[in-house]
């Protein structure tokens, strides 16, 4: 089974820790190469142009991706099957026009030029408006084109708006909300690996922002703590041997530990325990 994944780029090194944190470390290095092992000897990884991943997934050079869902857009390939958002490098596609412009509607823009590096995602945006307007690839510094009368606007990435900002450009409309996702194609989105990939890699998502808590507790005060600690379906309890105590283990978010450990201390709660989870099957 291989895996496409970005050769470089700001989706190269968040993307091999993921699989790194899923079991599926790579062997080898991906510098210069092409194809490197993985610790499961059934995948093998293929680092690629980012832009490049869906028509390599789509054409069978390799059975799943992981890229953009910009690109997948882009690519307009059909017999890929989105399986999982990843949950990062989100980012915004979005259509910019000079700031001190007359152009803040995307219907203001019928008959004029529009200048980007996704020119089947902004002919497919318009297409869909029915507003008809000359779509120009370029392949970088798209923000200047307005600037020197190349386009009257243009469909860009944006993640805080600054460059935008800097160009003195105004977003007039969102075009596509994107993020990095898991992707396979449609003949082999069903096989027994391809599910195994997805497992693990939704279990490294599962285990984000969550904390597993472990403590000890007078049986007298369990239903106390099963209030504090509602968890995931309900807290594990277990005899603490030769003790008139149980102990009992949850899965808490992140977000809730300094709260949770107050009031488990309030019930008499003792030798509380908080620790990472690295994955989560649910």
């Amino acid at each position: 089974m291989k895996i496409a994944v970005p050769n470089k780029g700001r989706l190269h090194e968040p993307t091999l820790e993921l699989l790194d944190r899923a079991g599926l470390a790579v062997e080898s290095g991906a510098d210069r190469q092409l194809y490197a092992n993985t610790v499961d000897p059934d995948v093998t990884v293929l680092f690629a142009r980012a832009a490049d991943i869906p028509e390599y997934v789509a054409d069978g050079a390799a059975d799943m991706g992981i890229t953009g869902y910009d690109q997948h857009r882009e690519s307009r390939v059909e017999n890929v099957d989105e399986l999982l958002d990843l949950g990062f490098g989100s980012c915004r596609l979005v259509l910019a026009a000079p700031e001190d412009g007359n152009i803040t509607d995307p219907e203001d823009l019928a008959g004029a030029t529009v200048a980007t590096e996704f020119p089947n995602v902004t002919a497919d945006y318009f297409a869909e408006r029915g507003i008809d307007v000359e779509v120009v690839e370029v392949t970088g510094a798209t923000e200047l084109t307005p600037h020197v009368e190349m386009a009257d606007a243009i469909v860009d990435i944006t993640s805080t708006g600054t460059t935008l900002r800097v160009n003195r450009l105004a977003v007039v409309d969102d075009v596509l909300d994107s993020s990095v996702r898991l992707f396979a194609r449609d003949d082999v989105a069903d096989d027994p690996k391809v599910g195994q990939v997805e497992t693990a890699l939704g279990s490294v998502l599962a285990a984000n922002g969550k904390r597993y808590v472990m403590l000890n507790v007078p049986e007298s005060e369990l239903d106390a703590v099963e209030d504090v600690l509602p968890g995931m379906g309900g807290p594990t309890v277990m005899d603490v041997e030769g003790e008139d105590a149980v102990a009992v283990h949850a899965v808490v978010d992140e977000r809730d530990v300094f709260e949770t450990v107050s009031e488990l201390k309030a019930v008499g709660a003792s030798d509380i325990l908080v620790t990472e989870i690295e994955r989560l099957v649910e």
